[in-house]
């Protein structure tokens, strides 16, 4: 049999082991970012004759100049991006917490049946003609609303995601605040709401992230630049330095250059550079609620 002393040091190996793992698990996954930032500051030339690399052989912050040089278009599209993901997460996951409250509550009738009529959302959609046409009916064409309302109904996956989180709370909880003359609404803000946190910073950085990445909704709706969020900015940056490319390598010159490489690297970089500072702050709840909102009822 096992001896204690060697339960105790087989017990001390596998935390080094498993940090050890973790620790080479996360180097793997910052290379490619470090490559990107690397690239993103590396002199258009020199990308053409080395190729990519971890050292710049010529440095260059051109990518980044272009990226901002048109005056505060970018900056106003950071702010557009910004609004945008702050007002619909918080709106869409007020949404969510609602209906996910009321799915979860065994009184409210024909919950099953509301429940598949959230799931058929997931299975089917109107198609395209039929969205753009509501979105003009109700006017929600060339204003902020277009960058917010067709986004904002919530997703059907998130709500069942934060119910069975709901439903794995006991249920003593909500019939002893009705007992003391709690209606539903404080009870959902005031108690189930509050005791699921983990999972509705979990959803709330879907959310984020959709907002954040979205770039459909102005194609669509939006024709005032002064609209335009960072994403569709920068799509737009890199389709006029592609075309640029296309016309050099045709011969045709435009008589303007872009750092062609360089500049898909510094707008993934300016893309990304906001949820990576954010995802730290959420990491915890992230986990939490995948773990614990996917496993309970």
């Amino acid at each position: 049999m096992e001896t204690v002393n060697e339960m105790r040091k087989r017990t001390s190996i596998f935390p080094i082991v498993n940090n050890a793992l973790i620790g080479l698990m996360a180097l793997v996954c910052a290379v490619p970012l470090l490559l990107l930032l690397m690239v993103s500051v590396t002199d258009e030339q020199s990308i053409e004759k080395y190729g990519y690399s971890f050292m710049p052989k010529e440095f260059s912050l051109d990518a980044y100049r272009h990226i901002f040089s048109s005056g505060g278009i970018i900056v106003n599209s950071y702010l557009v991006s910004i609004f945008i993901t702050l007002a619909g997460t918080i709106a869409a996951l007020v949404i969510t917490a609602m209906a996910a409250y009321a799915l979860s509550n065994k009184k409210v009738v024909y919950r099953d049946q509301w429940a598949l009529f959230f799931y058929f959302t997931m299975l089917f959609n109107g198609g395209l003609v039929p969205w753009y046409l509501v979105n003009r009916t109700l006017h929600v064409f060339d204003n902020i609303l277009a960058l917010l309302i067709p986004s904002l109904m919530f997703s059907a996956f998130n709500m069942f995601l934060v119910r069975n989180y709901m439903k794995g709370l006991p249920e003593e909880l909500r019939e002893s605040a009705f007992m003391d003359g709690a209606g539903d609404i404080t009870i959902a803000f005031r108690i189930y709401i509050p005791l699921s946190v983990p999972v509705l910073a979990a959803v709330a950085l879907f959310y984020g992230l959709g907002y954040w990445n979205d770039w459909w909704n102005a194609i669509m709706l939006v024709s005032n630049r002064k609209l335009y969020p960072l994403q569709y900015m920068l799509f737009a940056l890199q389709s006029s330095a592609q075309m640029l490319a296309d016309l050099q390598s045709r011969g045709i010159s435009s008589g303007i250059t872009l750092p062609k490489e360089s500049l898909k690297m510094a707008t993934v970089i300016v893309t990304i550079g906001p949820i990576l500072l954010l995802y730290p702050f959420l990491q915890r709840y992230f986990i939490k609620g995948l773990i614990i909102g996917s496993v309970k009822g």
